[in-house]
């Protein structure tokens, strides 16, 4: 199996646990004389089984991460640095949207003017230039995670 397959699986499964506990909270509690319209004890089966093939996928996803070098780094260093770039490209975004958009609004002469404490321009290429790195890191992991197997840890 690639690495790119169980992140799928993993994916999976996210949807499948949310699921089954909304449905075990659906069924939960009934009115008395009634049924419920899936047995908890069913469901409750089927996300203790969920959850343990995910320990599993999680264990060989993590094993595979840090054994994986692509270009002299670990693919968890390069997660992580994928991560953090998203956070900054978000944030120089949000930054020059908010110095940007106080500018220039003044009905009158003797309302309070507004100045960007920022340079919002410079701001935005930064914006702009980290973008682009952060299209071109996740353009390498998401190869990689193609042709990288998957390695199995003790847990399966």
């Amino acid at each position: 199996m690639k690495l790119a397959e169980a992140l799928q699986e993993r994916g999976d499964l996210n949807r499948l646990i949310q699921q089954l506990r909304q449905r075990l909270m659906n069924n939960a509690v009934v009115q008395e004389g009634e049924t419920p319209s899936e047995e908890p004890e069913e469901l409750l089966t089927a996300l203790d089984q969920a959850l343990e093939r995910m320990e599993q996928l999680m264990a060989c996803i993590n094993l595979t991460n840090c054994a994986t070098q692509v270009e002299g780094r670990s693919l968890t260093e390069l997660l992580a640095r994928r991560d953090c770039l998203t956070m900054k490209v978000k944030s120089y975004q949000e930054l020059a949207a908010a110095a940007a958009s106080g500018l220039g609004r003044r009905a009158t002469r003797s309302e309070i003017k507004l100045l960007s404490t920022v340079e919002v321009k410079t701001l935005q290429k930064q914006a702009d230039s980290l973008s682009r790195e952060l299209r071109l890191l996740d353009n390498l992991i998401q190869q990689t995670n193609w042709s990288v197997d998957l390695q199995y840890s003790q847990i399966t």
